[in-house]
């Protein structure tokens, strides 16, 4: 092959690769934190349906995705379940903005139907079952706020010696909340919003912990700089009484919204 022909060889395939990144690029992905997974499913459809764009979508924990971000990831739209990751992405200069709360969340425990582990609100009860279980499940505290929440209300409660030999963790909440779906946790802290979801609830039985005995988890969401109008349309979206409603629904406080 001569030097042209490698030439113009080189040059074709310069060009399929740059087309591919631009395409790549146009895809609007929105990261959103795992406690989010049912809601944000409603939210979605409830946003096509008053003409938003089909969005990509993936789940996991906030910690990660914010990680990511940091070093390039195409996110446009980060829906956290935290406020503390998406302002690091402000201070360093990632986002439009600081954002905005969109909701705050709730710590909820479970436990397999199936299972004989009884559960109740009081710290008495919560003792027991902790003391009974062999393993109990939980969000990696360093990535997930919901596991951040965990540790503090098992501490504040004077539970933690008695469960931290226990403990397995996932990476994001939807992953802690699945050990106990599967059996493979007897019972785990998860979201209220979790919890509450069909999928969930058919499985488990829930208890609304005290909110009082760990700090707030407000969950920020904040636009990515350059990021498209569809994510902005999607960002807007989530501030409505529409969205406030489903967010509502699944066991979330909707505050006023604000910076």
């Amino acid at each position: 092959m001569n030097f042209t022909m490698r030439y113009r060889l080189s040059a074709v395939f310069a060009s399929l690769f740059l087309f591919a990144n631009l395409a790549f690029a146009q895809v609007v992905t929105i990261a959103v934190a795992a406690n989010m997974k049912d809601a944000f499913s409603e939210i979605h459809a409830a946003f096509k349906a008053n003409g938003g764009s089909d969005l990509r979508v993936v789940y996991g924990s906030s910690g990660n995705f914010a990680a990511q971000i940091m070093n390039g990831a195409p996110f446009n739209l980060l829906i956290s379940a935290d406020e503390r990751f998406p302002l690091e992405l402000y201070k360093n200069g990632k986002t439009v903005n600081s954002g905005v709360v969109y909701a705050i969340g709730k710590l909820a425990f479970i436990s397999k139907k199936s299972s004989d582990i009884q559960i109740g609100e009081s710290r008495e009860a919560l003792a027991k079952a902790i003391t009974k279980a062999n393993k109990i499940a939980i969000a990696k505290p360093e990535l997930a706020p919901y596991g951040k929440a965990a540790v503090e209300y098992m501490k504040a409660e004077g539970l933690w010696d008695l469960a931290k030999e226990k403990l397995i963790y996932g990476d994001n909440i939807g992953i802690a909340t699945m050990y106990v779906l599967t059996g493979a946790a007897d019972v785990g802290f998860t979201a209220l919003s979790l919890a509450k979801s069909a999928e969930v609830s058919k499985e488990t039985h829930f208890v609304l912990l005290n909110s009082k005995l760990y700090e707030p988890i407000k969950q920020r969401m904040v636009l990515i700089k350059g990021a498209p109008r569809e994510a902005i349309a999607l960002y807007q979206f989530m501030q409505t009484p529409q969205a406030k409603l489903i967010l509502q629904k699944y066991g979330y406080t909707t505050p006023e919204i604000t910076p």
